[in-house]
């Protein structure tokens, strides 16, 4: 939440500082605002990064004396980082940051750091070479923002800044001829204004301030014409734009035949070299352009009047040498650009970031994660593979439990959550199955959970020093790649799974009440600790009084034990009586809510024939077919003992669904409530889930066109009308997903598993604080962020759902490349722009376009980040109506009769 309150403040920043008619941006780093000469504002940076000392270094340079501000970080933090707006309508603005140390600090140490521009380490900049020392980078606009990072070398001293500098580009600059590469940033190496020696030329004479140096290391002949003249040249539509006073001048071969540049560069690397002609002599001169002894054009005319550019790139070079070899009339060049080619790396998976988000926030502290987990360095904690977490170290950080979040960290080889409050079970790492290393030591976690066996890569499980109890499982088994399992210091009993003594597994023990392969040694674990056998020496003298001594002892002892036997069993007795009559009381309590029935154990077990047909399983335990005596088919969903809520919470969750009734809503059918049993009972729906039609066999799939979806999507959305509005007090369902929509045999859609609701009353305030829950893919992120549930967080799960329906494509996927993976994030844009091509393949030639417009338009409103501009529910129930009113008006003019 926080960094779109910062995009905003940005955004209101960008309008003062682009204020003056150059739309350019100047940050005096560590001074404050002023206007400098040609009208140019410069504005503290004060509110473009919150970190930082500043200073004012004073130092005279050849005749004159400077005075500039710094701003240097001697804070801890490996990375400063500048948010920069940018506005958008440009494809690439100029960057031009200045660094000066002038030993500022009376320290004579110039520090080193790099610095990085996005995702990519564009330099290092070290001021014990050149102070200050001036970076220049055009980057490709494809962000409203971007982050301008300095990044601390260890035992290289301090980073410092002195300005910070945006400057629009011209549309199209600097993008030709990168072969194929777009998406990359150009490092400035030489800006020369070739035959020009009297100082820089900058803004004015360059709208774009861009600094062309002098042509003052070169020996051969130059010359320069007049200004008017140059106003008369044609085909002047060079991309870049070079200034009329920069084409003006040139420099050109006097008596030799070769005209060349020899042009050292900092690294080696690939370079885009830009070279610009124009005609400014009555001659037009033909000449070949050879670059490290490599001819690149082989006849070149520069025509009189006209003005020109070829565009070259040169792979792996450390140095650069240009010439122009005559073959008519003498060789000019009148300017040149050489850049060096950084590549952008790929960025982080927004579902890898989205989750990362929400870990952090639910850790309560701020780990510092900005911008994109990988590049250009790691975030604490992570480690990266290119563009992909695959470890997360969170020690000594207060969990308290695995988040299901987790569980979208699905790159992951290497999870450390050692000494982090963990209890219960281990839960929400199923889905990690590239995961290698698992660290849960030196926490009070009580259960293997359910989930471990689906690790088929892990190498190894360290789980010393918890509080797990009973045996361990067989499932353990079952990862073959497991070579170290620790299980030290625990409250485990064996024996152990045989099918962990195998060649190759370190299985570690100590620390047990008994654990091992055998279970002959473990035979008397549970029985309780033998008194010891003392021998007490008897004097002869007093043997008989001591036998009867001994005897009354006996007597007294057993005695006493059998009144403690029966204390202990009246209480227990009691005890029960007193639940029992609880729950009979709260059972004719419930008997008053209309609820259809209350059924006994044996009635549900007689229903299920003893909960055989297992027809769905979820984190609160699993649903059974059943089949009541009057011929009804039922679901009775089972919870897990160790899920079961408290007696109030059970209580009001009964209450709650037995006052629901809405056609599209799951019927309530009844409940059992007896000592550790919670059961639900609900009508059976033949037709599975929505889920099982988008995802399941190509037969369903075929069956479910766009009308039927258009239909789902309807009922589905009246359940949640009725939720919202139709019910006192009102219902967030708070788990919206296909799989909770489940389809008669008419397929008519109910919306079903109210087990995560919340209601509130008209009069309570406008959301709930609570702890997130839901399914991932599905979370509205603003809820997960702020923790604030309102009736919007179903809006945006419902829309989730209706981009199913469009695109036959589930939430998260890891196929594909990274921006694909998160469906809000990969639909939106193309949907946006009217692309269609995205929708399901099995729809494509069925559907009406202004129905499937219309309903593209509520998704993608429905999944808007921001919830204040998702609409209402009944407002997107409306909108689909039309489209399902359109679909059923196409399908009649075009003879279809599969409606």
């Amino acid at each position: 939440m926080l960094f779109w309150i910062d995009l905003v403040l940005l955004s209101a920043f960008w309008v003062f500082g682009f204020s003056n008619p150059d739309g350019f941006l100047s940050l005096s780093c560590g001074g404050s605002s002023y206007t400098a000469a040609y009208n140019i504002s410069w504005v503290s940076d004060n509110d473009f990064i919150a970190t930082g000392n500043t200073t004012t270094v004073t130092y005279i340079e050849e005749t004159s004396t400077s005075s500039v501000p710094i701003r240097f970080f001697p804070d801890s933090q490996s990375r400063q980082c500048y948010k920069l707006p940018v506005r958008k309508d440009l494809s690439s603005v100029l960057i031009r940051a200045t660094f000066v140390y002038r030993n500022y600090d009376s320290q004579n140490q110039p520090p080193s750091f790099r610095v990085s521009l996005g995702r990519s380490i564009t330099s290092t900049v070290d001021l014990r070479i050149k102070d200050p020392w001036t970076e220049e980078l055009v980057w490709p606009v494809n962000k409203d923002s971007l982050s301008l990072c300095l990044l601390k070398v260890k035992g290289r001293g301090i980073p410092v800044i002195s300005s910070l500098e945006v400057r629009p580009l011209p549309l199209g600059a600097y993008r030709n001829s990168l072969e194929g590469s777009p998406n990359v940033i150009l490092r400035r190496s030489y800006r020369i204004n070739s035959g020009y020696t009297n100082g820089t030329i900058r803004y004015p004479s360059d709208p774009f301030d861009r600094i062309w140096d002098p042509d003052q290391s070169f020996t051969p002949f130059h010359t320069s014409w007049n200004f008017n003249r140059l106003t008369r040249l044609s085909s002047f539509n060079i991309t870049e734009n070079p200034p009329d006073s920069v084409l003006q001048t040139a420099r050109v071969l006097a008596r030799k035949d070769r005209l060349s540049y020899t042009l050292s560069l900092d690294t080696l690397g690939d370079y885009y070299i830009i070279l610009y002609f124009a005609g400014i002599l009555s001659l037009s001169p033909s000449f070949s352009v050879t670059i490290n002894n490599e001819v690149k054009q082989s006849e070149y005319t520069v025509t009189s009047s006209e003005a020109s550019t070829l565009y070259f790139t040169q792979k792996r070079i450390s140095k650069l040498n240009i010439t122009f070899e005559k073959i008519k009339f003498n060789p000019q060049v009148n300017a040149l650009e050489v850049y060096e080619i950084l590549q952008i790396p790929p960025e982080a998976s927004s579902t890898t970031v989205s989750a990362l988000k929400v870990i952090e926030q639910f850790t309560g502290q701020d780990l510092g994660w900005q911008d994109d987990p990988c590049t250009p360095l790691p975030w604490n904690h992570i480690e990266c593979e290119g563009s992909r977490v695959t470890s997360l170290f969170l020690s000594q950080i207060n969990l308290r439990s695995i988040s299901p979040t987790f569980g979208d960290l699905l790159d992951l080889k290497t999870l450390d959550l050692h000494n982090t409050s963990l209890t219960g079970a281990i839960q929400n790492v199923g889905s990690l199955q590239h995961l290698q290393q698992l660290n849960l030591s030196f926490n009070q976690i009580k259960s293997f959970g359910s989930e471990l066996e689906n690790l088929i890569n892990l190498e190894v499980l360290d789980l010393q020093n918890n509080s797990l109890q009973g045996s361990v499982p067989e499932t353990l088994g079952k990862l073959k790649k497991l070579r170290l399992l620790n299980l030290e210091n625990n409250n485990l009993i064996g024996p152990l799974p045989q099918s962990l003594n195998r060649t190759g597994l370190e299985v570690r023990t100590t620390g047990n009440p008994c654990l091992s392969f055998t279970s002959s040694s473990c035979n008397n674990v549970s029985s309780t600790i033998d008194t010891p056998q003392v021998t007490i020496p008897i004097n002869k003298k007093h043997k008989k009084q001591n036998r009867v001594a001994i005897l009354l002892g006996v007597s007294g002892g057993a005695l006493f034990a059998t009144l403690l036997i029966f204390v202990f069993m009246s209480i227990c007795t009691r005890r029960q009586r007193n639940k029992e009559r609880d729950i009979t009381r709260e059972q004719l309590k419930m008997q008053n809510w209309n609820t259809s029935r209350i059924f006994s154990h044996k009635e549900i077990k007689t229903a299920t024939r003893n909960f055989k047909e297992v027809i769905g399983r979820g984190s609160f335990g699993s649903v059974y077919h059943g089949k009541l005596p009057d011929g009804k088919q039922v679901a009775v969903k089972v919870r897990f003992d160790k899920t079961q809520l408290g007696a109030d919470s059970f209580i009001n969750e009964v209450h709650l669904l037995s006052q629901i009734r809405h056609q599209n809503l799951v019927s309530f059918e009844g409940f059992c409530y007896e000592s550790k049993r919670q059961i639900l009972v609900y009508e059976y729906l033949h037709g599975g889930s929505l889920a099982d039609h988008l995802y399941g066999p190509s037969r369903k799939r075929l069956s479910l066109n766009w009308v039927s979806r258009l239909k789902v999507a309807v009922d589905a959305a009246k359940g949640l009308d009725y939720l919202h509005n139709g019910s006192e007090p009102r219902i967030i369902h708070r788990d919206v997903k296909c799989s909770n929509i489940l389809l008669d045999k008419d397929m008519n859609a109910k919306v079903s598993d109210f087990g995560l609701s919340k209601q509130f009353t008209k009069a309570d305030a406008s959301h709930i604080t609570t702890v997130v829950k839901g399914t991932a893919g599905y979370l509205d992120p603003e809820y997960y962020s702020t923790l604030q549930l309102t009736e919007k967080s179903d809006v945006y799960s419902f829309g989730v759902v209706l981009l199913e329906l469009i695109c036959g494509r589930e939430p998260l996927s890891h196929s594909g490349s990274p921006d694909s993976f998160n469906l809000v994030l990969w639909a939106r844009p193309n949907l946006q722009a009217g692309a269609f091509e995205i929708v399901d393949d099995v729809l494509k030639g069925t559907f009406d376009p202004e129905s499937m417009k219309k309903a593209a338009s509520v998704a993608i409103r429905c999944v808007g980040r921001d919830a204040s501009s998702r609409p209402s529910i009944a407002y997107v129930l409306t909108q689909l109506k039309e489209a399902y009113s359109l679909q059923l008006s196409y399908l009649a003019a075009s003879g279809h009769t599969d409606m």
